[in-house]
């Protein structure tokens, strides 16, 4: 008769999921997500700064700071994650003293709000959309500032670009838009 061999208990096997005889341990950490959009339309007379990067051109973007879409929609995305409203109710355009800044301190000030609120982001997923100019050159530049200003490492960032195919006002040259996607945590 062959020998039967006695079970341990460590060589039993780990139920998950329903029907687990222990407590799971409960997530310590809070996962958060915000979703930011912006658009302003070009103009003659102004800088085109789009992820904090000066693009030379005959037109710029037209807004009360540096209009840059890409930042303000970074901003506005971790804004949202964090419950914390929108660039709009932190930097009114009635307010003289945000007149012309660039929105990478405006950047600067959402990383900061986040971080009192004992919050951190995580990683950056956002898309310029314009018929022009082409982003191609200038993506791995918006990539660094947009890191250094939310300080995190350039992989965690990404700045993608599209173009509207001629359609709408953003395909006939009026304007830019760009969206954005932060993932936190608390």
């Amino acid at each position: 008769m062959p020998e039967r061999r006695k079970k341990s208990k460590n060589n039993r096997p780990r139920r998950t999921g329903a029907g687990t005889t222990r407590p799971a341990k409960a997530l310590k950490l809070r996962w958060v997500v915000g979703l930011g959009y912006d658009v302003h339309r070009l103009v003659k007379g102004r800088r085109l700064v789009l992820g904090g990067v000066e693009i030379p051109s005959s037109v710029g973007l037209y807004g009360h700071s540096d209009a840059d879409v890409l930042c303000h929609a970074v901003a506005d995305a971790c804004l949202g994650a964090f419950g914390l409203g929108d660039i709009g109710e932190h930097f009114p355009p009635s307010q003289p003293k945000w007149k012309n800044i660039s929105s990478l301190l405006l950047l600067d000030w959402v990383r900061v709000s986040v971080e009192k609120k004992k919050g951190r982001i995580m990683h950056i997923d956002s898309t310029v959309i314009a018929q022009e100019p082409r982003i191609a050159p200038y993506r791995m530049r918006m990539k660094a500032q947009l890191a250094a200003a939310l300080r995190l490492p350039p992989e965690r960032v990404s700045v993608k670009a599209t173009t509207p195919e001629t359609l709408g006002a953003l395909g006939r040259r009026e304007g830019i838009a760009a969206m954005a996607v932060a993932l936190g945590q608390y």
